[in-house]
C-alpha cells in the first residue's frame, strides 16, 4: 500500500468520477452520510446543494465535514478529506451555473452539462466549499 501526498490525493478526487460520501454531524450529534457529486478548485472540495437538504442544515449548524472517496477496482484506492465548510446561501448566478455545469458534465458527460448545470442552478440551490485540514489517500490496498 502507498501513501498518496497532498497533490495525488486531490488529483485521485478528479481524476474520473467517482461519487463522494459526505459525513456531517446531525444538530443531536448523530452522524449524516450522503453521496454527492463533487469537483476540486485548487485544494477545495466543491460541490452544490439544496438550501433544504439535510446536510446543508447540518452544515449551518457544525460546518465540520468529512468525505471519502474510492476506487472500487483492484488494487483499491481511497481518499479521506477532513475540513471546514463554507456553505455560500446567495451565490452569484453565474458562478453557481459553472459549477453545476462543471460538476454535471464531469458525472453525466459534457453533452449534458449545460442541461444539468440550468436544472442545478436555480434559487436555492447552495454551493459548497471544504476546504480540507486533513487529507488521508492510500493506493495499491491489494497490492
Amino acid at each position: 500500500m502507498q501513501q498518496m501526498t497532498d497533490e495525488q490525493a486531490l488529483a485521485f478526487l478528479v481524476e474520473k468520477p467517482r461519487t463522494a460520501k459526505l459525513a456531517t454531524v446531525r444538530p443531536d450529534g448523530r452522524p449524516h452520510i450522503t453521496p454527492i457529486w463533487i469537483d476540486v478548485d485548487g485544494d477545495t472540495v466543491v460541490f452544490t446543494t439544496w438550501h433544504e437538504s439535510v446536510k446543508a442544515a447540518n452544515l449551518r449548524h457544525d460546518p465540520r465535514a468529512s468525505l471519502c472517496v474510492d476506487d472500487e477496482q483492484p488494487p483499491f484506492a481511497y481518499v479521506i478529506i477532513e475540513g471546514e465548510v463554507a456553505v455560500d446561501e446567495d451565490p452569484d448566478t453565474d458562478e453557481l451555473y459553472r459549477w453545476a455545469a462543471r460538476i454535471s458534465g464531469r458525472y453525466m458527460g459534457q453533452e449534458l452539462a449545460e442541461q444539468f448545470g440550468r436544472r442545478n442552478a436555480v434559487a436555492g440551490e447552495v454551493l459548497v466549499r471544504i476546504r480540507p485540514t486533513k487529507i488521508i489517500g492510500r493506493a495499491g490496498i491489494a497490492d
